[in-house]
């Protein structure tokens, strides 16, 4: 899909913490990684958009820390739920020591309760084939963008000195095999599962798991592929409220549906102008919890949340199919779980092994318990007691191996997966990348989507991918100015 995941993800807009990026710059030796590093990047990328409804937007974000110069843009809800909106800010007044009010989480310091922000402008979704790809670049005589293509490998490789220089890429288009020459780097986009993927397939990767494929090393990294990190999420919290302010009336009412429906196609105004989540909540782990006890805490820092909760008036998993509901999401933010991505063969078109590594251990277990009761206690502040009328599954009186039996059948991979590609310092034994996004041990082979992370943000990765592709596009103009 052109676009890649921004083109069908969630749109929610996060950057995550300051010390997520500082524990980047810190593990390259690089502080052009650094979170003061990146801010411009950040802003470089982002276009604060007006929500489609225009509303009054202040007391709802910190412009200081947003840019309206960048391409994607970034909004507020462009369709509101007043009653539900108020039921969370009152909240945050009556236990602001647990649910504290936060202007706007995306400043670095994201502990808190905030208005959601998503990459949304003008009631549309706004994606990389939106606004990098769209009518200012996409002339460009330098870009050419073909549809409906795979690169299999990258081919011709040679080697002088120790270091390995491919010639160019193997793409299929049309049943035929087409090879695009490289003149002066190859760069690979391919995302967390292509990209490790195409460099297995073209022979970098681990010697001894290639050669039992019948596939030539050309390079040994045992790396590519290992360390894929992705957030579990949980979508099984929700209540039965007294309230018909809810997104409920609209899916369970085909007339609504296609009147609201109508409205966007005409106006991109209207409740389809939102992604169903009115605001998020990050919160950390007690630092006294028993599981602390055996477990290196996992965060970047102390003001980096183990948690997300988003939080939304509608149904979620298990509500009832009448009625009004709110739900909520739970995210685990630092897993400490790995999966990998490896191949299967050495056919370049047969689909790689995915293994997600969700909720492998029992700091991901504890941590999804707790968020579960985090979302419990949010709803006992005494704004809610004449607004819920019961929890569709009760989650928190379950017995604990029935509670993490829901959560094993019922959580997923959030489709967050970084790390595939890892960056690491220059000097290190281990990774796929250098700080400059260079694979080790090749000329002219660079990396620039979210394999390369080296560890997950407290965040969703839309943005820090974006930076990470800012950054390496000044890297790349700086290497061949």
């Amino acid at each position: 899909m052109l676009g890649g995941c921004t083109s069908h993800n969630g749109m929610v807009y996060t950057r995550g913490s300051a010390e997520d990026y500082n524990r980047w710059a810190d593990v390259t030796k690089d502080p052009g990684w650094s979170w003061d590093s990146l801010l411009p990047y950040f802003f470089k990328n982002e276009k604060w958009t007006p929500p489609a409804d225009n509303h009054d937007t202040r007391g709802e974000f910190n412009p200081a820390v947003h840019s309206t110069h960048g391409v994607n843009s970034v909004s507020l809800s462009g369709s509101r739920w007043p009653i539900f909106e108020n039921q969370v800010i009152q909240t945050t007044r009556e236990f602001p020591e647990e649910f504290p009010f936060n202007l706007d989480y995306n400043s670095g310091e994201p502990l808190g309760v905030g208005w959601l922000q998503s990459t949304i402008g003008g009631g549309k979704r706004s994606s990389s084939a939106t606004s990098y790809l769209g009518p200012k670049f996409i002339q460009r005589p330098n870009l050419h963008v073909l549809l409906h293509a795979q690169v299999s490998r990258l081919v011709r490789p040679q080697t002088t000195k120790g270091i390995v220089t491919f010639g160019g890429v193997e793409f299929s288009q049309g049943g035929s095999l087409f090879t695009a020459k490289a003149t002066k780097e190859i760069i690979l986009s391919a995302g967390s599962i292509g990209t490790p993927t195409i460099l297995l397939n073209s022979g970098v990767g681990d010697k001894n798991a290639l050669t039992a494929l019948g596939i030539t090393s050309v390079l040994d990294l045992p790396s590519v592929g290992q360390n894929a990190t992705d957030q579990p999420a949980l979508f099984g919290a929700s209540w039965s409220v007294n309230s018909t302010q809810t997104i409920d009336p609209i899916e369970q009412n085909a007339t609504l549906f296609h009147e609201a429906y109508a409205q966007w196609n005409a106006s991109r105004t209207g409740p389809f102008t939102n992604i169903g989540t009115t605001h998020i909540a990050w919160t950390r782990l007690d630092a006294r919890s028993p599981i602390f006890e055996n477990v290196t805490d996992p965060a970047a820092g102390p003001t980096t949340p183990h948690i997300e909760i988003l939080v939304g008036a509608g149904s979620g998993t298990g509500a009832p199919p009448t009625g009004n509901s709110i739900s909520f999401s739970m995210a685990m933010l630092t897993p400490t779980s790995r999966g990998s991505i490896t191949i299967q063969s050495n056919n370049p078109f047969d689909p790689p092994l995915i293994d997600p590594g969700i909720l492998v251990t029992d700091f991901d277990l504890f941590a999804i318990r707790e968020s579960i009761k985090r979302v419990y206690r949010f709803v006992e502040a005494p704004v809610w007691k004449d607004y819920i009328i019961a929890p569709t599954v009760n989650l928190l009186n379950m017995p604990t191996d029935a509670l993490d039996e829901f959560i094993r059948n019922t959580s997923i991979p959030a489709a967050h997966m970084v790390s595939t590609a890892s960056m690491s310092a220059k000097d290190a034994s281990y990774g796929v990348v250098n700080p400059d996004l260079l694979v080790k041990g090749t000329s002219g082979l660079r990396i620039i989507d979210a394999s390369i992370i080296p560890f997950i943000p407290s965040a969703h990765t839309q943005a820090p991918t974006y930076v990470v592709a800012e950054r390496g596009a000044d890297l790349i103009k700086e290497r061949w100015k």
